[in-house]
Parts: structure tokens; C-alpha cells; sequence
């Protein structure tokens, strides 16, 4: 609780969840950190708690706590100093013609269906394949910060959608998904140049990407975009492919977290 000495905002406090299973680390358990009462949360309290590492899901403000764990580590890109890849130049190119359109925060069946047909491709199994439209709303359609949500359309096509963030120094990248039934494509990966090309058009350092977790294949691409940097020990410092080769700790034993 060492980084929340100095919080601003003392109406805001903090509560340890209850342990859960590990949605990246098979056979590992997790806690988190949460921010509450929700309604409290704002843009200037949710400025505060991503500098600290937080996450957020529709009103839920996070970020993980585990005892014996820290592969979870908070990540950010900075956009200024960015150069594109070899892959990542294929990426842009190939989806050069994707058309951005910013919505409103408000449902859209359309989107629904293709969140829908996301998770049951890349994430079978994880329940979210069967959120109904209150789940669906309250996953990504409820904020009390400054969320934008745009969509990528292909011609008439609807190819993803993406929620973004507006914090003081650069966007967070909330949620993205997409068309999963077009093997060739690379959406993700031109959405994360997407966002940092809006960056630097919006003059933000910044990109903020969630949690790089360097043994969980779905966490562990965020390396690629360099130059990165995690908060870890409490300040934000590059983190690269030589950054963390640290086995990881081992499994918690029965009854612990």
C-alpha cells in the first residue's frame, strides 16, 4: 500500500479482493487492489490511479495484489520516441484503408454481435462469450471518466472497436476487439499504432497499455513496442526484451494467495 501513502484524493480508498483464479498464469491465484466507492472515481482521481499502476473495467478501478507475485507490471508507451518494426509497418499498411469513426458511449447491437464473435474466437471458454447486453454494457459502456469508443469499418464492413481513455499525460488503452474470422489480418496490432499516431496528434507522451506479463502469451507481445516502460518499485523505468528473465516465483500454497 506503499505508492497510496500520498493519494490526493482521501475519499477514495482501497479494499484487498478476495483471491480469484489467474486469468494468465494457469494454476495461480490473484487478488486485486480495488479503488472505491466507484461514483468517486473521476478523471482527476482516475489521472492519479493510472500514474499508480490502476486499471479499469466500465467502473471498476484495479490493479493487481498478489503476495507472492509480481509478474503483473504496468506498462506505457512513449510515443515520441517510437519507431514502428518491420511487422508493425506490414500492419499499418495492410489496414491503411480501415476508416476510424469516434461513437457514442452508447449500445450498439452491431458491436455487440462482433464482441461476441471475439470472444468466442479468442477467449472460448472465459464466460465473456455469453455476456448478455447488460453484462456487455457494463463491461465497456459504463465510465465517469473521459472514454471514447471508435469504431474501424472496412467499406460498409464493421472490422473493431476500440475504447480509449483521455488521461492528463496520454491515452489508456481500455478494451479492443475484432473481426476474428479474417486469419491474414493484424487489427490489434494497427489499432496500438492507431492510438499512438492519436497521441502524438494530440500532443500526449503516452500510451498507456494495461499490464505486460512476460510468461502469459496473451500479455507478453506488449514488449514489441519499444521504448517501453513499466512502474516498477514504484517509478516508471524502460523495461525491454533484457528487462525481466526471472524465472517466475512459485505457486502459492494451499490456503495462502
Amino acid at each position: 500500500m506503499t505508492l497510496l501513502n500520498d493519494f490526493a484524493t482521501r475519499e477514495v480508498q482501497f479494499y484487498l479482493s478476495s483471491a480469484y483464479p489467474c486469468s494468465y498464469l494457469p494454476g495461480r491465484m490473484a487478488r486485486s487492489l480495488v479503488a472505491t466507492p466507484n461514483e468517486l472515481v473521476n478523471s482527476t482521481v482516475y489521472d492519479e490511479l493510472i500514474h499508480l499502476g490502476f486499471r479499469r473495467s466500465g467502473t471498476y478501478n484495479y490493479r493487481p495484489q498478489c503476495s507472492q507475485c509480481e509478474a503483473c507490471v504496468p506498462v506505457r508507451l512513449a510515443v515520441g520516441e517510437f519507431e514502428k518494426n518491420r511487422v508493425q509497418r506490414r500492419a499499418w499498411k495492410t489496414h491503411s484503408g480501415l476508416r476510424a469513426v469516434v461513437r457514442e458511449l452508447v449500445y450498439d447491437a452491431g458491436h455487440h454481435q462482433l464482441y461476441l464473435r471475439y470472444q468466442t474466437a479468442r477467449h472460448t471458454g472465459g464466460g465473456m462469450d455469453q455476456d448478455d447486453r447488460e453484462q456487455y454494457e457494463r463491461f465497456l459502456l459504463r465510465s465517469h471518466v473521459a472514454t471514447h469508443l471508435v469504431e474501424f469499418r472496412e467499406g460498409d464492413a464493421l472490422r473493431m472497436v476500440s475504447l480509449i481513455d483521455k488521461v492528463s499525460d496520454g491515452l489508456s488503452s481500455v478494451y479492443t476487439f475484432y473481426d476474428p474470422d479474417l486469419p491474414r489480418a493484424s487489427f490489434g496490432t494497427y489499432n496500438i499504432l492507431w492510438q499512438t499516431a492519436l497521441c502524438r496528434e494530440l500532443g500526449l507522451p503516452y500510451l498507456y497499455l494495461g499490464y505486460w506479463i512476460e510468461h502469459s502469451r496473451k500479455m507478453a507481445y506488449k514488449i514489441n513496442y519499444q521504448p517501453l516502460e513499466g512502474l516498477v518499485e514504484g517509478r516508471w523505468q524502460p523495461i525491454n526484451t533484457n528487462s525481466r528473465s526471472d524465472p517466475l516465483p512459485p505457486l502459492p500454497l494451499a490456503g495462502e494467495d
